[in-house]
């Protein structure tokens, strides 16, 4: 049940309309049934997995908290067992691959064994949810003693398969308010809800069909065309991602609930570290909070913070998939982050005046190098194969060059024909760009004010009615759908 999908848009109203008849008491049961067969309508055995792991932690934490001398040794017992599953389920393949590539090497031939293991979607959000949760009780913070709360935290049905990630002590409270119906839920989630639709099948699932053009066959184009490409697929992921994430708060918001804010405007950041505070920011926050810290952080001298860096984003390159590809960008994200760093070690060392560096000049050139730095990073999340990467990332390079020769009728890019989009392509990503800067400007003048109900409502069918027109013929799955 895809939230883009006509099973979806039957299933959140009718759930929605018996929460609200429903008595206080009920609702949490109410929408523990509705996230289950949510979650059952992909396959039906993934309820035994999320209600085993749920059990299994909501046993096991207490004795994390009723322990004095061996809280260390009850934390990395629960903490293993939700990585063990993970990797059980997510990398077993990967694993196996690797011996027989490293037994290869050594002349040995190894037959593997045939395994049969189906990711459960959302496995990877959940589990962090549940190390979280291990981690915040040792730390001190209270247990959550309701069954049906702490199952309801695992398997919120908005949240559930590509999350955000939610903090216990942020969600279980709102289960305990007494909340009344008020229309501002309904306003504020259907808001929510259409521009997500619209981000994915009006944006996200047009730019798609460029992105996988590109990227299957990148031999058949340019080095201008293979940026544009990649291009394409930044705002796709982004669009995507965060399409899902306003579905996945709209719904959330229907019921009275607030989850965590995902993105904010990453394209506009002006350096690596202010990207992660822009990207997927409950991940990015968990990874923080529960490795680099841990790690050490940046408590010490600036190798060991680099150091820490770069195993927490390497980790966090595989997390997004047991992919040689994903580990590379996980490796490149570390890397960039680092150079970020030492660039600022390098500016204070240079007593670079503070005019400079607060310049709009300065700040508008590191937006774009940013942006760029991110987008090459998108080549390896992308790219089938590292090799694949490396091919279109050398071809790429030799785009400054090629410009001088350039001509819009040389653009095989140009040439795709499929809805929406093309060939207004060139005319599209610069579009989005300005309209990705607009947003803030915006926000912040406030000159407009709400329109009246009537108006929301046509804009709101006007946009459901372009939502059907220019959608493609079969929408795809959300991109994190598959993490």
């Amino acid at each position: 049940m895809l939230f883009n999908s006509l099973q979806y848009l039957v299933f959140l109203p009718v759930v929605f309309l018996l929460y609200w008849i429903t008595p206080h008491k009920l609702r949490v049961p109410l929408l523990l049934v509705a996230s289950y067969l949510f979650y059952m309508s992909w396959k039906p055995i993934y309820g035994i997995l999320i209600f085993g792991l749920t059990l299994g932690n909501f046993l096991l934490v207490p004795m994390i908290a009723k322990s004095v001398t061996r809280k260390k040794l009850w934390l990395g017992i629960v903490v293993a067992a939700n990585l063990i599953t993970l990797g059980i389920f997510k990398y077993a393949y990967f694993t196996v691959d690797a011996i027989k590539s490293g037994l290869a090497m050594g002349g040995i031939d190894w037959r593997e064994p045939h395994l049969h293991i189906i990711l459960p979607l959302g496995i990877s959000f959940f589990v962090f949810e549940f190390i979280h949760y291990a981690v915040e009780v040792y730390r001190g913070k209270p247990l959550v003693k309701n069954f049906l709360n702490f199952s309801l935290f695992a398997s919120f049905f908005p949240t559930q398969i590509a999350g955000p990630i939610k903090r216990y002590q942020d969600f279980i409270p709102q289960l305990d308010i007494k909340s009344k119906f008020k229309w501002e839920y309904v306003d504020e989630g259907m808001h929510l809800i259409l521009m997500g639709l619209a981000k994915k099948v009006l944006l996200a699932d047009n730019l798609a069909l460029v992105a996988q053009a590109g990227f299957t066959h990148p031999e058949q184009f340019s080095s201008v065309d293979l940026w544009l490409i990649t291009y394409a697929f930044a705002f796709q992921i982004f669009f995507d991602f965060a399409g899902y994430t306003d579905v996945a708060r709209g719904s959330a918001m229907l019921f009275g609930y607030k989850v965590p804010i995902n993105f904010n405007l990453p394209y506009i950041a002006s350096n690596a570290a202010d990207f992660w505070r822009r990207w997927h920011i409950s991940l990015s926050t968990w990874l923080r909070d529960y490795l680099f810290i841990p790690l050490g952080g940046s408590r010490g001298n600036r190798f060991f913070t680099a150091r820490n860096l770069f195993i927490t984003m390497a980790l966090g390159g595989l997390w997004h998939g047991a992919a040689m590809h994903f580990l590379v960008w996980g490796v490149y994200q570390g890397v960039i982050l680092i150079l970020h760093r030492e660039w600022q070690h390098l500016t204070e060392l240079l007593r670079v005046p503070k005019t400079v560096i607060e310049s709009k000049l300065y700040h508008v050139l590191s937006v774009i190098i940013t942006f760029h730095f991110v987008c090459v990073g998108w080549v390896f999340f992308r790219a089938d194969t590292v090799t694949i990467a490396m091919k279109m990332l050398t071809k790429m390079a030799s785009a400054p060059i090629d410009l001088f020769s350039f001509s819009l009728n040389q653009l095989e890019v140009l040439k795709i024909r499929d809805p929406l989009i093309f060939p207004s392509l060139l005319f599209l990503i610069p579009g989005l760009m300005i309209a990705h800067l607009a947003v803030n400007w915006l926000n912040d003048k406030k000159f407009y004010q709400r329109p009246p109900w009537a108006v929301q409502v046509g804009v709101m069918v006007a946009l459901m009615c372009l939502l059907t027109i220019f959608s493609p013929d079969s929408s795809p799955r959300f991109i994190y759908f598959q993490f």
